[in-house]
Protein backbone atom coordinates (compact mmCIF):
# COMPACT_ATOMS: atom_id res chain seq x y z
CA UNK A 1 0.00 0.00 0.00
CA UNK A 2 1.02 3.56 -0.89
CA UNK A 3 0.83 6.42 1.33
CA UNK A 4 1.02 10.01 1.00
CA UNK A 5 1.79 10.83 4.40
CA UNK A 6 -0.50 10.96 7.82
CA UNK A 7 1.08 13.64 9.86
CA UNK A 8 -0.44 12.30 13.31
CA UNK A 9 -0.23 8.41 13.07
CA UNK A 10 1.44 7.27 16.38
CA UNK A 11 4.71 6.49 14.19
CA UNK A 12 5.75 7.43 10.46
CA UNK A 13 5.19 4.35 8.55
CA UNK A 14 7.26 2.87 6.28
CA UNK A 15 8.44 0.61 3.44
CA UNK A 16 10.86 -1.57 2.64
CA UNK A 17 12.54 -3.03 -0.12
CA UNK A 18 15.30 -5.61 0.71
CA UNK A 19 18.52 -5.03 -1.45
CA UNK A 20 19.78 -7.89 -3.27
CA UNK A 21 23.67 -7.71 -2.63
CA UNK A 22 25.52 -9.07 -0.08
CA UNK A 23 29.01 -10.02 0.51
CA UNK A 24 30.39 -11.83 -2.25
CA UNK A 25 33.63 -14.34 -1.93
CA UNK A 26 36.67 -11.91 -3.95
CA UNK A 27 37.12 -14.91 -6.20
CA UNK A 28 33.91 -14.41 -7.28
CA UNK A 29 34.14 -10.74 -7.82
CA UNK A 30 36.98 -11.04 -9.84
CA UNK A 31 35.29 -13.19 -12.55
CA UNK A 32 33.05 -10.28 -13.30
CA UNK A 33 33.36 -7.71 -15.79
CA UNK A 34 35.05 -4.17 -14.75
CA UNK A 35 31.00 -2.85 -15.23
CA UNK A 36 29.69 -5.41 -13.28
CA UNK A 37 32.17 -5.63 -10.81
CA UNK A 38 31.43 -1.68 -10.28
CA UNK A 39 27.74 -2.27 -9.65
CA UNK A 40 28.40 -5.33 -7.36
CA UNK A 41 30.47 -3.43 -5.24
CA UNK A 42 27.93 -0.79 -4.93
CA UNK A 43 25.63 -3.33 -3.71
CA UNK A 44 27.88 -4.85 -1.21
CA UNK A 45 28.30 -3.77 2.76
CA UNK A 46 31.65 -2.41 3.87
CA UNK A 47 33.21 -4.66 5.79
CA UNK A 48 34.91 -2.06 8.16
CA UNK A 49 32.10 -0.37 8.95
CA UNK A 50 30.13 -3.34 9.98
CA UNK A 51 33.41 -3.95 12.20
CA UNK A 52 32.41 -0.86 13.75
CA UNK A 53 28.78 -1.80 14.39
CA UNK A 54 29.31 -5.33 15.88
CA UNK A 55 32.24 -3.34 17.97
CA UNK A 56 29.07 -1.08 19.26
CA UNK A 57 26.82 -3.94 19.83
CA UNK A 58 29.22 -5.75 21.65
CA UNK A 59 29.66 -2.96 23.76
CA UNK A 60 26.37 -2.46 24.79
CA UNK A 61 25.15 -5.71 25.18
CA UNK A 62 28.27 -6.75 27.31
CA UNK A 63 28.46 -3.30 29.23
CA UNK A 64 24.80 -1.27 29.30
CA UNK A 65 23.95 -0.51 33.01
CA UNK A 66 20.78 -2.91 32.36
CA UNK A 67 21.08 -5.94 30.40
CA UNK A 68 19.05 -6.02 27.03
CA UNK A 69 18.20 -9.50 24.50
CA UNK A 70 19.41 -9.07 21.41
CA UNK A 71 16.31 -9.21 19.82
CA UNK A 72 15.77 -5.93 21.38
CA UNK A 73 19.13 -4.31 20.77
CA UNK A 74 18.87 -5.71 17.22
CA UNK A 75 15.50 -3.63 16.85
CA UNK A 76 16.51 -0.39 18.20
CA UNK A 77 19.39 -0.79 15.22
CA UNK A 78 16.59 -1.14 12.54
CA UNK A 79 14.32 2.19 14.27
CA UNK A 80 17.82 3.89 14.44
CA UNK A 81 18.66 3.40 10.83
CA UNK A 82 14.89 4.14 9.46
CA UNK A 83 14.86 7.41 11.80
CA UNK A 84 17.97 8.83 10.03
CA UNK A 85 16.79 8.59 6.67
CA UNK A 86 13.50 11.15 6.86
CA UNK A 87 11.03 12.22 9.12
CA UNK A 88 8.29 9.79 7.35
CA UNK A 89 10.36 6.15 6.75
CA UNK A 90 9.76 4.62 9.88
CA UNK A 91 10.03 0.83 11.53
CA UNK A 92 6.70 -0.15 12.89
CA UNK A 93 6.11 -2.30 15.62
CA UNK A 94 3.42 -4.35 16.53
CA UNK A 95 1.96 -1.35 17.80
CA UNK A 96 2.61 0.82 15.02
CA UNK A 97 1.50 -1.36 12.65
CA UNK A 98 -1.96 -2.11 14.24
CA UNK A 99 -2.44 1.65 13.90
CA UNK A 100 -1.82 2.33 10.75
CA UNK A 101 -3.91 -0.21 9.70
CA UNK A 102 -6.78 1.44 12.05
CA UNK A 103 -5.91 4.83 10.48
CA UNK A 104 -6.60 3.39 7.34
CA UNK A 105 -9.47 2.09 7.80
CA UNK A 106 -11.12 4.57 10.12
CA UNK A 107 -12.20 2.12 12.86
CA UNK A 108 -10.98 2.55 16.30
CA UNK A 109 -11.71 2.68 20.13
CA UNK A 110 -11.98 6.01 21.32
CA UNK A 111 -13.92 8.91 22.18
CA UNK A 112 -14.64 10.60 18.54
CA UNK A 113 -13.13 14.00 18.28
CA UNK A 114 -11.01 15.36 15.72
CA UNK A 115 -8.15 16.94 17.25
CA UNK A 116 -5.14 19.42 16.81
CA UNK A 117 -2.54 21.05 19.00
CA UNK A 118 -3.03 24.89 19.81
CA UNK A 119 -0.29 26.45 22.20
CA UNK A 120 0.51 23.05 23.98
CA UNK A 121 -3.02 21.82 25.04
CA UNK A 122 -5.32 19.40 22.73
CA UNK A 123 -7.93 21.49 20.82
CA UNK A 124 -11.01 20.14 19.28
CA UNK A 125 -11.52 20.77 15.63
CA UNK A 126 -14.92 18.81 15.80
CA UNK A 127 -16.55 16.23 17.91
CA UNK A 128 -17.28 13.63 15.33
CA UNK A 129 -21.17 12.63 14.71
CA UNK A 130 -22.27 10.07 17.16
CA UNK A 131 -20.13 9.42 19.18
CA UNK A 132 -19.67 9.13 22.96
CA UNK A 133 -17.53 13.15 22.50
CA UNK A 134 -20.31 14.53 20.99
CA UNK A 135 -23.34 12.72 23.06
CA UNK A 136 -20.98 13.98 26.24
CA UNK A 137 -21.22 17.26 25.12
CA UNK A 138 -17.80 18.29 23.82
CA UNK A 139 -17.90 21.48 21.50
CA UNK A 140 -15.72 22.86 18.73
CA UNK A 141 -13.37 24.82 19.75
CA UNK A 142 -12.80 23.25 23.28
CA UNK A 143 -9.30 22.91 24.68
CA UNK A 144 -8.37 19.97 26.39
CA UNK A 145 -5.85 20.50 29.43
CA UNK A 146 -5.84 17.11 30.99
CA UNK A 147 -6.53 13.79 30.20
CA UNK A 148 -7.42 11.50 33.57
CA UNK A 149 -4.82 12.58 35.58
CA UNK A 150 -2.25 13.62 33.63
CA UNK A 151 -1.62 16.98 32.26
CA UNK A 152 -1.50 17.43 28.24
CA UNK A 153 1.45 20.26 28.40
CA UNK A 154 4.50 19.02 27.41
CA UNK A 155 2.54 16.11 25.55
CA UNK A 156 2.70 15.67 21.64
CA UNK A 157 -0.33 15.09 20.02
CA UNK A 158 0.43 11.27 18.74
CA UNK A 159 0.77 10.87 23.27
CA UNK A 160 -2.66 12.08 24.00
CA UNK A 161 -4.30 10.05 21.03
CA UNK A 162 -3.03 7.14 22.58
CA UNK A 163 -4.21 8.06 25.95
CA UNK A 164 -7.84 9.06 24.41
CA UNK A 165 -7.70 5.94 22.41
CA UNK A 166 -8.74 2.81 24.58
CA UNK A 167 -11.32 -0.49 24.87
CA UNK A 168 -15.02 -0.14 24.30
CA UNK A 169 -16.26 0.47 27.63
CA UNK A 170 -13.52 1.75 29.36
CA UNK A 171 -14.48 5.76 30.96
CA UNK A 172 -11.88 8.54 30.39
CA UNK A 173 -12.31 11.83 32.26
CA UNK A 174 -11.34 15.09 30.46
CA UNK A 175 -10.95 18.69 31.63
CA UNK A 176 -11.96 21.30 29.21
CA UNK A 177 -11.80 24.66 29.43
CA UNK A 178 -14.54 26.41 27.36
CA UNK A 179 -14.79 30.31 25.63
CA UNK A 180 -17.50 31.81 27.86
CA UNK A 181 -17.29 29.29 30.51
CA UNK A 182 -15.36 31.01 34.16
CA UNK A 183 -13.66 27.64 35.01
CA UNK A 184 -12.64 24.52 33.43
CA UNK A 185 -14.74 21.45 34.04
CA UNK A 186 -14.85 18.00 33.44
CA UNK A 187 -16.53 15.27 31.34
CA UNK A 188 -16.47 11.67 31.85
CA UNK A 189 -16.47 10.15 28.74
CA UNK A 190 -16.99 6.01 28.23
CA UNK A 191 -14.82 4.99 25.09
CA UNK A 192 -16.72 3.49 22.03
CA UNK A 193 -16.08 1.72 18.67
CA UNK A 194 -15.29 4.92 16.42
CA UNK A 195 -16.20 4.54 12.50
CA UNK A 196 -14.11 7.36 10.99
CA UNK A 197 -16.39 9.20 8.70
CA UNK A 198 -14.04 11.11 6.76
CA UNK A 199 -15.92 13.09 4.55
CA UNK A 200 -18.84 15.33 5.15
CA UNK A 201 -21.48 17.55 3.82
CA UNK A 202 -23.70 20.29 4.40
CA UNK A 203 -25.72 22.93 2.52
CA UNK A 204 -24.57 26.47 3.07
CA UNK A 205 -26.94 29.81 2.15
CA UNK A 206 -29.35 26.89 0.54
CA UNK A 207 -26.78 26.84 -2.58
CA UNK A 208 -23.96 26.32 -1.84
CA UNK A 209 -22.26 22.11 -0.87
CA UNK A 210 -19.43 22.18 1.98
CA UNK A 211 -17.53 19.22 1.31
CA UNK A 212 -15.01 18.11 4.18
CA UNK A 213 -12.46 15.76 4.09
CA UNK A 214 -10.88 14.93 7.58
CA UNK A 215 -8.59 12.15 6.19
CA UNK A 216 -7.94 10.19 2.89
CA UNK A 217 -8.56 6.34 4.17
CA UNK A 218 -9.47 3.25 1.70
CA UNK A 219 -13.09 4.51 0.62
CA UNK A 220 -12.70 8.24 0.71
CA UNK A 221 -13.26 8.66 -3.01
CA UNK A 222 -15.93 6.33 -3.08
CA UNK A 223 -17.72 8.19 -0.53
CA UNK A 224 -17.08 11.57 -2.13
CA UNK A 225 -18.47 10.53 -5.31
CA UNK A 226 -21.53 9.32 -3.86
CA UNK A 227 -22.09 11.88 -1.57
CA UNK A 228 -21.81 14.58 -4.71
CA UNK A 229 -24.41 12.73 -6.40
CA UNK A 230 -26.51 12.63 -3.79
CA UNK A 231 -26.42 16.18 -3.22
CA UNK A 232 -26.83 17.32 -6.34
CA UNK A 233 -29.90 14.94 -6.65
CA UNK A 234 -31.47 16.51 -3.49
CA UNK A 235 -30.70 19.58 -4.31
CA UNK A 236 -30.34 20.30 -7.93
CA UNK A 237 -29.80 23.73 -7.52
CA UNK A 238 -26.66 23.75 -6.34
CA UNK A 239 -24.40 26.64 -7.54
CA UNK A 240 -20.85 26.18 -6.01
CA UNK A 241 -18.80 23.28 -3.65
CA UNK A 242 -16.52 24.10 -1.06
CA UNK A 243 -14.21 21.72 -0.66
CA UNK A 244 -12.10 22.13 2.76
CA UNK A 245 -8.92 20.37 3.04
CA UNK A 246 -7.89 22.31 5.80
CA UNK A 247 -5.76 20.03 8.98
CA UNK A 248 -6.34 16.97 6.54
CA UNK A 249 -3.07 14.99 7.24
CA UNK A 250 -3.30 12.98 4.24
CA UNK A 251 -3.55 9.36 4.06
CA UNK A 252 -3.75 6.73 0.99
CA UNK A 253 -2.28 7.63 -2.34
CA UNK A 254 -5.60 6.38 -4.57
CA UNK A 255 -7.78 7.98 -2.29
CA UNK A 256 -6.60 11.17 -3.16
CA UNK A 257 -6.51 10.75 -7.05
CA UNK A 258 -10.45 9.26 -6.64
CA UNK A 259 -11.44 12.09 -5.06
CA UNK A 260 -9.60 14.53 -7.50
CA UNK A 261 -11.35 12.28 -9.87
CA UNK A 262 -15.07 13.65 -8.90
CA UNK A 263 -13.78 17.25 -10.05
CA UNK A 264 -12.14 16.75 -13.33
CA UNK A 265 -13.12 15.79 -17.02
CA UNK A 266 -9.97 14.42 -17.58
CA UNK A 267 -6.14 14.72 -17.60
CA UNK A 268 -3.16 14.20 -14.96
CA UNK A 269 -3.70 14.12 -11.24
CA UNK A 270 -0.71 13.44 -10.25
CA UNK A 271 2.57 11.35 -11.14
CA UNK A 272 5.26 10.28 -8.60
CA UNK A 273 9.63 9.28 -9.39
CA UNK A 274 12.11 7.51 -7.81
CA UNK A 275 14.88 4.61 -7.91
CA UNK A 276 12.74 1.59 -8.66
CA UNK A 277 11.13 0.80 -11.69
CA UNK A 278 8.16 0.20 -9.71
CA UNK A 279 8.30 3.89 -7.90
CA UNK A 280 7.50 5.57 -11.74
CA UNK A 281 3.74 5.82 -11.86
CA UNK A 282 1.18 8.06 -13.97
CA UNK A 283 -2.47 8.81 -12.28
CA UNK A 284 -4.81 10.13 -14.55
CA UNK A 285 -9.09 11.42 -13.79
CA UNK A 286 -11.36 9.42 -15.76
CA UNK A 287 -13.47 11.79 -18.40
CA UNK A 288 -16.83 13.00 -17.00
CA UNK A 289 -17.14 15.81 -14.09
CA UNK A 290 -19.48 15.13 -11.92
CA UNK A 291 -20.32 18.44 -11.08
CA UNK A 292 -20.41 19.73 -14.48
CA UNK A 293 -18.36 22.57 -14.31
CA UNK A 294 -20.23 24.04 -11.20
CA UNK A 295 -17.31 26.40 -9.48
CA UNK A 296 -15.05 24.94 -6.56
CA UNK A 297 -13.11 26.93 -3.86
CA UNK A 298 -10.43 24.54 -2.07
CA UNK A 299 -9.31 25.61 1.72
CA UNK A 300 -6.24 24.76 2.70
CA UNK A 301 -3.59 25.48 5.27
CA UNK A 302 -0.22 24.46 6.78
CA UNK A 303 -2.24 21.28 8.32
CA UNK A 304 -2.99 20.17 5.42
CA UNK A 305 -0.33 17.78 3.87
CA UNK A 306 0.62 15.49 1.11
CA UNK A 307 -2.49 13.36 -0.41
CA UNK A 308 -4.88 16.76 0.53
CA UNK A 309 -1.81 18.90 -1.59
CA UNK A 310 -2.56 16.69 -4.63
CA UNK A 311 -5.86 17.48 -4.79
CA UNK A 312 -5.10 21.06 -4.23
CA UNK A 313 -2.34 20.90 -6.85
CA UNK A 314 -4.12 19.04 -9.53
CA UNK A 315 -7.05 21.04 -9.73
CA UNK A 316 -5.19 24.04 -9.30
CA UNK A 317 -3.21 22.86 -12.22
CA UNK A 318 -5.91 22.34 -14.36
CA UNK A 319 -7.75 25.50 -13.51
CA UNK A 320 -10.61 23.50 -11.93
CA UNK A 321 -10.61 25.36 -8.55
CA UNK A 322 -9.74 28.19 -6.85
CA UNK A 323 -6.80 27.37 -3.85
CA UNK A 324 -8.09 29.77 -0.74
CA UNK A 325 -6.53 29.99 2.65
CA UNK A 326 -2.95 29.60 3.58
CA UNK A 327 0.23 27.79 2.31
CA UNK A 328 0.33 23.94 2.72
CA UNK A 329 2.63 21.81 4.62
CA UNK A 330 5.09 21.05 1.51
CA UNK A 331 4.91 16.59 2.36
CA UNK A 332 5.78 15.56 -1.33
CA UNK A 333 6.59 12.25 -0.77
CA UNK A 334 5.47 9.11 -0.93
CA UNK A 335 5.69 5.81 1.29
CA UNK A 336 5.04 2.27 0.73
CA UNK A 337 4.31 -0.45 3.65
CA UNK A 338 5.71 -3.50 3.04
CA UNK A 339 4.87 -5.78 5.88
CA UNK A 340 8.00 -7.85 7.32
CA UNK A 341 6.35 -10.36 9.67
CA UNK A 342 2.84 -10.92 10.34
CA UNK A 343 2.81 -8.09 12.89
CA UNK A 344 5.96 -5.59 11.95
CA UNK A 345 6.22 -3.51 8.62
CA UNK A 346 8.67 -0.86 7.43
CA UNK A 347 7.45 2.48 5.52
CA UNK A 348 9.96 3.68 3.75
CA UNK A 349 10.35 6.71 1.38
CA UNK A 350 10.00 5.32 -2.11
CA UNK A 351 9.28 8.40 -5.06
CA UNK A 352 8.98 12.26 -5.07
CA UNK A 353 5.47 13.15 -6.25
CA UNK A 354 4.52 15.79 -8.68
CA UNK A 355 1.41 17.72 -9.88
CA UNK A 356 0.31 17.65 -13.53
CA UNK A 357 2.68 21.31 -14.21
CA UNK A 358 5.64 19.10 -12.89
CA UNK A 359 5.82 20.86 -9.32
CA UNK A 360 7.19 19.31 -6.56
CA UNK A 361 5.67 20.68 -3.56
CA UNK A 362 8.38 19.19 -1.28
CA UNK A 363 9.30 21.66 1.85
CA UNK A 364 7.43 24.34 -0.28
CA UNK A 365 4.04 23.30 -0.23
CA UNK A 366 0.84 24.46 -2.32
CA UNK A 367 0.43 28.55 -2.28
CA UNK A 368 -3.19 29.10 -2.57
CA UNK A 369 -4.45 31.48 -5.40
CA UNK A 370 -6.27 33.34 -2.78
CA UNK A 371 -4.36 34.21 0.70
CA UNK A 372 -6.56 34.45 3.58
CA UNK A 373 -5.22 33.88 6.86
CA UNK A 374 -7.37 32.55 10.05
CA UNK A 375 -8.36 35.30 12.13
CA UNK A 376 -11.40 36.61 14.78
CA UNK A 377 -13.76 38.98 13.05
CA UNK A 378 -16.28 40.86 14.58
CA UNK A 379 -19.22 42.12 12.22
CA UNK A 380 -19.62 45.96 12.69
CA UNK A 381 -23.63 45.88 13.66
CA UNK A 382 -25.57 48.76 12.74
CA UNK A 383 -28.09 49.92 13.82
CA UNK A 384 -32.14 48.23 13.41
CA UNK A 385 -33.50 50.73 11.29
CA UNK A 386 -37.36 51.33 9.36
CA UNK A 387 -37.01 49.72 6.25
CA UNK A 388 -39.80 50.47 3.14
CA UNK A 389 -41.42 47.46 3.85
CA UNK A 390 -42.04 48.56 7.34
CA UNK A 391 -44.15 51.28 6.99
CA UNK A 392 -47.66 50.67 7.15
CA UNK A 393 -49.39 51.24 3.62
CA UNK A 394 -46.32 50.98 1.90
CA UNK A 395 -46.62 49.92 -1.89
CA UNK A 396 -46.55 46.34 -2.52
CA UNK A 397 -43.60 44.88 -5.03
CA UNK A 398 -44.84 44.22 -8.57
CA UNK A 399 -42.24 41.96 -9.60
CA UNK A 400 -43.22 38.96 -7.45
CA UNK A 401 -40.60 38.89 -5.19
CA UNK A 402 -41.03 38.46 -1.46
CA UNK A 403 -40.87 42.03 0.59
CA UNK A 404 -37.67 42.58 2.90
CA UNK A 405 -38.12 44.24 5.94
CA UNK A 406 -35.92 44.94 8.84
CA UNK A 407 -36.23 42.17 10.78
CA UNK A 408 -35.86 39.49 7.43
CA UNK A 409 -31.95 41.72 6.79
CA UNK A 410 -31.03 41.32 10.35
CA UNK A 411 -31.81 37.85 10.62
CA UNK A 412 -29.73 37.07 7.23
CA UNK A 413 -27.11 39.61 8.94
CA UNK A 414 -27.06 37.42 12.21
CA UNK A 415 -25.99 34.12 10.33
CA UNK A 416 -23.26 35.78 7.76
CA UNK A 417 -22.27 37.36 11.01
CA UNK A 418 -22.03 33.80 12.82
CA UNK A 419 -20.19 32.61 10.16
CA UNK A 420 -17.49 35.47 9.84
CA UNK A 421 -16.83 35.27 13.82
CA UNK A 422 -16.43 31.19 13.72
CA UNK A 423 -14.42 30.51 10.65
CA UNK A 424 -13.84 33.92 8.62
CA UNK A 425 -12.05 31.44 6.04
CA UNK A 426 -15.37 29.85 4.87
CA UNK A 427 -16.90 32.79 5.24
CA UNK A 428 -14.46 34.22 2.22
CA UNK A 429 -14.94 31.08 0.24
CA UNK A 430 -18.74 31.56 0.36
CA UNK A 431 -18.39 34.88 -0.62
CA UNK A 432 -15.75 33.84 -3.10
CA UNK A 433 -18.11 31.28 -4.79
CA UNK A 434 -21.39 33.22 -4.84
CA UNK A 435 -19.34 35.69 -6.69
CA UNK A 436 -18.29 32.90 -9.17
CA UNK A 437 -21.83 32.00 -9.74
CA UNK A 438 -22.89 35.37 -10.43
CA UNK A 439 -20.28 35.56 -13.84
CA UNK A 440 -21.51 31.92 -14.50
CA UNK A 441 -25.29 33.77 -14.96
CA UNK A 442 -24.83 36.17 -17.22
CA UNK A 443 -27.22 36.52 -19.99
CA UNK A 444 -26.78 34.68 -23.08
CA UNK A 445 -27.35 37.95 -24.78
CA UNK A 446 -28.46 41.93 -23.90
CA UNK A 447 -32.28 41.47 -25.99
CA UNK A 448 -33.20 40.10 -22.25
CA UNK A 449 -32.71 42.76 -20.55
CA UNK A 450 -35.28 45.13 -19.00
CA UNK A 451 -36.34 48.51 -21.05
CA UNK A 452 -35.19 51.53 -19.34
CA UNK A 453 -37.34 54.25 -19.82
CA UNK A 454 -35.72 58.09 -19.54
Amino acid sequence: MRFVGSLFTLAALMLATASPGWAQPAETRETHTSEASSESTKALLPLEDLRTFTRVYDHIRSSYVEELSDTELLEYAIKGMMAELDPHSAYLDAESFEDLQVNTSGEFGGLGIEVGMENGFVKVISPIDDTPAQKAGVEAGDLIIRLGDQPVKGMNLNEAVAIMRGPKGSDLTVTIVREGVDQPFDLTITRDIIKVRSVRTKMLDDHYLYLRIATFQVNTGRDVHSKLEKALQDYPNTSGVILDLRNNPGGVLQASVDVADAFLDGGLVVYTEGRLESSYSQYNANPGDLLNGLPVVVLINDGSASASEIVAGALQDQHRAVIMGTRSFGKGSVQTVVPITESRAIKLTTARYYTPSGRSIQAQGIEPDVVVERAKVTAVKPRLRTTEADLAGHLNNDNGKAEVGSKARESKRNSSASLLANDNQLHEALNLLKGLNIFRQQPENNNDAPLVRP
